[in-house]
Order: C-alpha cells, then sequence, then structure tokens
C-alpha cells in the first residue's frame, strides 16, 4: 500500500521504528477503554505483530495505518480497519491520536477521510462501521461529520473502572464511490 496523502497529514503503513508509538498506545490506560484494551503489551509482542504487519488485509483481516505530518515521521496516532470482511464488502473502522494536544486539529478528521476514501474506492467496500461509546461525543461528532449513523445501542456493552457503559453503533453506506 502506498502513503495516503492529504492537504496537512498522510496516513502510512507501519514502520520497524514504530514499536516505542505503538508500545505506548497500547500500553497507555487512558484510552484502554476506548480501544477496548483489557492488559498491557509487552515490547516483545508489538515487535512481533510489527513483523507481520506486511500481511496483506485479506490475509490479516485488519490493516493498521500511521497517521503523521510530515515525511521524517513521528506517527501522531494509528487507524484502523479490523473485521475485514471481504465476502460481505465490510469492514470496522477505529481511530486514536495520542497526545491531548494533537486532538481538535482536523488530524483525525483528514485521516479518517482518507481512510474513507482508501476503503470504499481500492477495497471496494460496501460499508464501514464504528463501535462507540455512547459518552464519547468528540468521536460520535468525528464520524457523523463523514455520515455515519447510530443503528443500534449496546446496553452496558463495556465494563470499565467498576461501570458497565453504553456502546453505539455507527454505519456508513458506500454511495458515493
Amino acid at each position: 500500500m502506498k502513503t495516503l496523502k492529504g492537504d496537512n497529514i498522510y496516513i502510512r503503513a507501519l514502520e520497524p521504528n514504530d514499536l516505542e508509538f505503538v508500545y505506548a498506545i497500547e500500553n497507555d490506560q487512558s484510552i484502554w477503554e476506548v480501544s477496548n484494551t483489557h492488559t498491557p503489551y509487552s515490547r516483545f509482542l508489538v515487535k512481533q505483530y510489527l513483523e507481520n504487519a506486511h500481511q496483506d488485509i485479506y490475509e490479516a483481516k485488519q490493516l493498521r495505518l500511521a497517521i503523521c505530518q510530515d515525511q521524517d515521521f513521528p506517527a501522531l496516532g494509528l487507524i484502523d480497519l479490523f473485521d475485514f470482511d471481504p465476502k460481505n464488502n465490510r469492514a470496522g473502522v477505529g481511530i486514536v491520536i495520542q497526545d491531548n494536544e494533537n486532538r481538535k486539529q482536523n488530524i483525525g478528521s483528514e485521516a479518517l477521510g482518507l481512510l474513507i476514501e482508501y476503503a470504499f474506492c481500492n477495497l471496494n467496500l460496501h460499508q464501514l462501521y464504528a463501535n462507540i461509546g455512547t459518552e464519547n461525543e468528540a468521536s460520535k461528532a468525528l464520524f457523523t461529520k463523514f455520515g455515519f449513523e447510530i443503528i443500534g445501542v449496546k446496553k452496558d456493552w463495556t465494563f470499565m473502572n467498576g461501570v458497565y457503559k453504553d456502546e453505539a453503533i455507527f454505519q456508513l453506506i458506500n454511495t458515493k464511490f
């Protein structure tokens, strides 16, 4: 996969030197709720993951990309296609921007726009979906900006910090590409 370039950012395949960045994100407990993570990851496991990141989306059923602002790296966040289902032409989407100061900078919005276009034009997907906690106003605003619609709420879906929380499922049907 080539680099996908926007006006201010680009998204690219993961590289071996992304080890510390991915390790930091996977072990940041403040975002475990949105990433559905429950335990820390070792550097060894992250290194193994990166060594297998070359797998085709049809083989791995996932595509994880780094969100960057310039060609000299470093990554600011990650954006994923997961649960790739080529028979039914759909996949889930997840996005995380690591540092608070980079959020609300249009980085996530530009990255999501690039990924949607790639998924619909290059992978010929018919639909994308996102699982978003009902309290996550920023993510709900981001996805609805691109036409994702809420299609249901899973009650008491996630258990975090001793509390059950609802999770909404948002869906975008490809009608443009």
